[in-house]
């Protein structure tokens, strides 16, 4: 444990400096140049696929035929309250202070009336559901991307979201229960219920490209900079994704 607490002190910390310094030598790249472990990445890449055909999506497709409609969105909404925490974190170290309000509400909200965060009652009241990370939290202070990387079953991510990753774990509810079987346990059924969620979208992604591996990357590095800021990218040539 003590270890542990040491790894958590100094990996983020020291990670966030080298983001900072790959980052800046990075500026003049594009996003499709900023893939230098790309031979690497494919070869996670194509592991991860085998991993989802071969055991994620039958375990999603059997989640999705044995539970009932309505249990699988309580479940869903579950997950999201706990994943409401890390949101309100990073929204205050963003000093969005009027949209911590309306996050801190949400958990507030749903973890009493709506019975633990399994009915969405906040949605309905006006507060309205975000996505924020550490990653883009980093990014909003102008930390670059760095080089593009994939993820062992995790998937697409960059140097900085992944050091971000890491950094959400130390607030995530999930990741801080004491007993590892209820934790692994709870682990496993919020991955499966975020892939039963996600298996027509994947399959619409699959068909939209000749390479999928390029489509994800692109995407990702769209969507990234769509959050990082809040639904208004830049429209010119320059963007956070390039420095």
């Amino acid at each position: 444990m003590e270890l542990v607490m040491v790894l958590k002190k100094w990996i983020v910390p020291t990670a966030i400096i080298v983001i900072a310094m790959l980052s800046g030598c990075a500026s003049l790249t594009s996003q499709e140049e900023n893939d230098p472990l790309e031979y690497i990445n494919r070869g996670i890449y194509n592991f991860n696929e085998k991993a989802d055909k071969y055991v994620l999506e039958p375990a999603a497709q059997g989640y999705q035929f044995i539970t009932p409609a309505i249990v699988d969105q309580g479940i869903t909404n579950f997950f999201s309250n706990l994943d409401d925490i890390v949101v309100f974190t990073n929204v205050v170290l963003q000093l969005k202070f009027n949209q911590a309000l309306s996050d801190g509400g949400r958990v507030v909200v749903n973890t009493t009336l709506g019975l633990l965060g399994f009915v969405d009652m906040a949605t309905d009241m006006g507060m309205s559901k975000h996505n924020e990370d550490f990653g883009q939290t980093l990014g909003a202070y102008g930390v670059g991307t760095g080089p593009y990387v994939v993820l062992p079953l995790l998937g697409s991510s960059t140097l900085r979201d992944a050091a971000g990753i890491y950094a959400d774990m130390s607030v995530d509810p999930v990741q801080r229960l004491h007993n590892p079987d209820v934790m692994w346990t709870t682990i496993a059924l919020k991955g499966v219920d975020t892939r039963a969620d996600l298996i027509s979208i994947k399959k619409i992604a699959d068909m939209a490209s000749l390479d999928a591996y390029e489509f994800r990357r692109s995407a990702y590095f769209q969507r990234r900079e769509y959050l990082i800021f809040d639904g208004n990218p830049p429209m010119d040539d320059e963007s956070i994704l390039d420095e």
